[in-house]
């Protein structure tokens, strides 16, 4: 059996407000389009976050079509399946699975409910995709511990595999010990999961969530090829890097199995992006806006394109409109050249723990796209505050906001 397995797509992200990624989204699909071609793999995995957010615009969701039916139009005995991860709709998702069933594509949104493992067999086969060469279990992005139904799953396959067959088990959760790097300090307040809370029977698992491609229980990303014992559980990590702070390569994971409970080889295919993030200048910080300026000029005739930000020594004076005046040198470079305003700053003074003290830079409170992040960053100035209230009237006001803007003039509640 033999797959490709990516993840954490992100399609429809605006990097820092500004920027879209469409072509850097069509220039993985491409990439990944001719390793099919060259790999002819039994199928490609999609372990979650398909989407940015869960209400993806309908050019969003136009491209996700484009894309998918493409590769299958390409390649019509490859399956593709296709699960949501936390930042997508899991009710939209399963919704168009019946469709994309038509062309050898698998969605699977909806979890598994609380009670299945008390139900009858049968209910198994909703997350089961047979192929001729092996089994793949596809489960969505699940919240809290669901040990019981993921292994009632891996027992009916095992039940029904009489051949000894490869399995693979999709999933979009952390998993404790993973490396997090890139992810910053927010990551850990992610939830965990260990392993031997997963369940047994398979031989690979599918990981998304994570962005930075690794092998849990090995250090072996530096090499092209990985044999492995069955049994191994991998995050194939994002396509595009999410933010500045992902600096390691990424990749797409070619995976071959001959026999269940037998060796797994990874083949990492790394993923030429069409921009690149870094970090100015490569060492130290910028004293003053002329060396600034003047660097980041270099680097734009230089580079052509890329996201970039820049590490500003605190203890010397930066003028309010430093990021303005960046915009306006860049500007000439139609888009090709990208700023991420949120410095890093050195030599800052000692943390001042008076009350009165600003909590947030502008730069910071420019950049924030969901307000919740404010209140959970202030809300123990406010103990009265009912965090669930208001985080639900945020997102009716999101919704209400979305549909206006969709041009649907229908009353979202009546009478």
């Amino acid at each position: 059996m033999r797959i490709i397995h990516t993840a954490d797509l992100h399609l429809g992200q605006v990097m820092y407000q500004d920027y879209t990624r469409d072509d850097e989204h069509d220039h993985f699909f491409n990439q990944l389009k001719e390793w099919c071609r060259a790999y002819s793999p039994d199928a490609l995995l999609v372990s979650g976050d398909i989407f940015d957010i869960q209400q993806p615009g309908a050019h969003v969701k136009k491209r996700f079509n484009g894309y998918f039916v493409a590769l299958h139009n390409s390649f019509p005995s490859m399956a593709i399946v296709i699960t949501a991860g936390n930042h997508d709709s899991p009710s939209r998702i399963q919704a168009d699975n019946p469709v994309w069933q038509l062309g050898n594509i698998t969605l699977v949104g909806m979890p598994p409910a609380s009670d299945s493992t008390s139900r009858p067999d049968g209910w198994q086969e909703d997350y089961i995709v047979a192929l001729p060469t092996g089994f793949i279990i596809a489960l969505p992005f699940m919240a809290g511990a669901q040990h019981n139904t993921t292994q009632a799953i891996l027992d009916y396959v095992e039940r029904h595999n009489c051949e000894q067959k490869p399995v693979v088990l999709m999933g979009h959760l952390a998993v404790t010990g993973t490396d997090f790097t890139g992810h910053g300090l927010e990551i850990g307040r992610v939830q965990t999961v260990d392993t031997d809370q997963i369940g047994q029977g398979f031989d690979y698992m599918a990981l998304g969530h994570i962005h930075r491609p690794q092998t849990l229980g090995h250090n072996d990303e530096h090499l092209p090829v990985s044999t492995y014992p069955s049994g191994i559980l991998r995050y194939s990590g994002s396509p595009l890097h999410v933010s500045c702070d992902e600096k390691y390569p990424h990749s797409v994971s070619l995976v071959d199995m001959e026999r269940h409970g037998g060796p797994v080889t990874v083949t990492r295919l790394r993923i030429d992006e069409k921009r690149h993030f870094y970090e100015l200048p490569t060492s130290g910080a910028f004293t003053s806006v002329e060396e600034s300026l003047m660097a980041v000029r270099q680097f734009a005739d230089e580079k052509h394109s890329g996201y970039f930000r820049l590490t500003l020594d605190a203890s010397k004076p930066f003028p309010a409109d430093f990021n303005q005046q960046i915009y306006q040198l860049i500007e000439p470079y139609q888009g090709e050249i990208r700023f991420n305003p949120k410095s890093i700053w050195t030599n800052l003074p000692d943390p001042d723990t008076s009350d009165d003290k600003a909590l947030f830079e502008v730069t910071e409170l420019q950049q924030m796209t969901d307000p919740m992040e404010f209140v959970r960053q202030t809300q123990n100035h406010y103990p009265e505050l009912d965090i669930d209230d208001l985080a639900q009237a945020f997102k009716e006001v999101e919704i209400e906001l979305r549909r206006m803007s969709s041009g649907d003039n229908t009353l979202a509640h009546e009478d």
